[in-house]
């Protein structure tokens, strides 16, 4: 039996390696004890039911355990680095963010002080704030003007609240992360220097460390829970807003060659067109878009468009020329575009310019979009939630400004996706016989 050992192992057996009871050398390791054996143990009526095996051989199939769950410990500290590094990046971005959506917040708050007292038609019966500021007598107007800077106070405040429990939770993240990549790091190191050893050394206590330090695949993190910002809004916008929302249509004389628009211009959706086809000089042929026909060189005005049926699509405004070859050729800047984007069960927005993500979540089935020409906003909103997405606000136009409305090329395949202007509610019962658009 002492012919099982390599010549390499006869000659690397420490003496405390030697059979305690026997003061023999070691010959086989048995699996069910995991102690080594010398030829008397082995003889023995206490391990003749047991598995053994050569040391070598057994050595090799926990060295090739050990490597396994090493490699496997290191891919879950990258991606646990990763998870760090994104934390880390959130605290910034939170940090910016509240800053930025206060500014926001004071937007929206000077828009319905505009709204309530310049605007002639307003009927907000059932709104947050009821109350004709045209008609109201002093009393009325300072009473109001108090509200609203109460409100925008506890809006800001709410800011502020949640903007330290989404830093507090971050934080707290973070210390988890940073104790388990330590732990992470701690178990690497046991298994290499368990790998490098002898045979007879890395069957000692072979099993328990398998099974200890495989405890830490079981151990996983999530991102902290951030809290949206948007949530800090005032509620019932859209009820001020669709007083001034307008039945806007496309304008098919701009519409990329690879869409076709419904009968009533109101719908847009791929046809089987490939991309690179070259279309009219008043085409948008840089991307897959379309113009709304209306052109806006003052006013307030305010439109929603269903998104729920495309995947990745894109809206805004667009300052028009007196020549569409000149729109192609028109700077960047003078578009202000949402962009939506879905990615399994999760959109992402982003804005332009300049391109950022503004938020991300659940997807949107109806964007609501409000321009203010003469005090030059744009604002986007989740009609369904009565949520603000993002807006821009202090822009200078100096043209005609007009809707546009895009969808992203399909990768591969057909592309089903497809946009639908909405009409305001009070002739949304026109179109109710007819609910599937009729393409042309």
């Amino acid at each position: 039996m002492f012919k099982w050992l390599s010549p390499e192992l006869q000659q690397n057996i420490a003496e405390d390696d030697y059979c305690q009871k026997h003061l023999e050398p070691p010959l086989v390791f048995c699996e069910d004890d995991q102690v080594t054996l010398c030829g008397k143990c082995f003889l023995s009526q206490e391990h003749k039911t047991h598995v053994v095996c050569g040391i070598k051989e057994a050595a090799e199939s926990y060295r090739k355990l050990f490597r396994d769950l090493l490699n496997t410990l290191k891919e879950k500290l990258d991606v646990t680095k990763i998870l760090l590094a994104e934390e880390q990046e959130k605290m910034v971005v939170i940090q910016g963010e509240e800053q930025n959506f206060k500014e926001v917040i004071e937007s929206e708050y000077k828009m319905i002080f505009r709204l309530m007292t310049e605007e002639d038609d307003m009927n907000l019966q059932g709104a947050t704030f009821n109350l004709n500021l045209k008609k109201a007598t002093l009393t009325q107007k300072m009473a109001f003007v108090a509200e609203l800077e109460e409100k925008f106070q506890e809006a800001i405040q709410r800011l502020n609240s949640l903007g330290k429990e989404n830093m507090k939770r971050l934080q707290e993240s973070e210390i988890k992360i940073y104790e388990q990549i330590y732990s992470l790091q701690q178990v690497i190191a046991e298994l290499e220097k368990k790998c490098g050893e002898t045979p007879i050394a890395l069957l000692k206590d072979a099993r328990c460390c398998f099974e200890r330090n495989g405890v830490m695949l079981l151990q996983s993190l999530e991102p902290a829970q951030i809290t949206d910002p948007r949530l800090c809004q005032i509620p019932g916008m859209r009820m001020i807003l669709e007083v001034l929302q307008r039945p806007v249509t496309l304008d098919p004389t701009t519409a990329h060659p690879c869409l076709t628009l419904s009968e009533d211009l109101r719908s847009v959706r791929f046809r089987n067109v490939q991309p690179n086809v070259s279309g009219s000089p008043e085409s948008f042929d840089f991307s897959a878009s379309v113009l709304g026909k209306e052109s806006f060189t003052s006013g307030r005005h305010y439109w929603e468009v269903d998104v729920e049926k495309a995947t990745k699509w894109q809206l805004g405004v667009y300052e028009d020329t007196a020549s569409g070859q000149d729109i192609m050729l028109k700077a960047s800047g003078e578009k202000f575009l949402l962009t939506g984007s879905m990615m399994e069960t999760e959109y992402t927005f982003w804005v332009f310019p300049p391109l950022k993500r503004v938020a991300s979540g659940e997807q949107i089935h109806k964007v609501g979009v409000f321009l203010d020409y003469k005090y030059g906003q744009i604002s986007f909103y989740d009609v369904a939630k009565g949520l603000l997405i993002y807006n821009f606000s202090h822009l200078v136009f100096h043209g005609a400004l007009r809707p546009t409305f895009s969808l992203c090329f399909p990768n591969a395949g057909t592309n089903t996706d497809s946009l639908t202007i909405c009409l305001p509610e009070a002739n949304s019962s026109n179109s109710a016989a007819d609910p599937q658009p009729s393409w042309v």
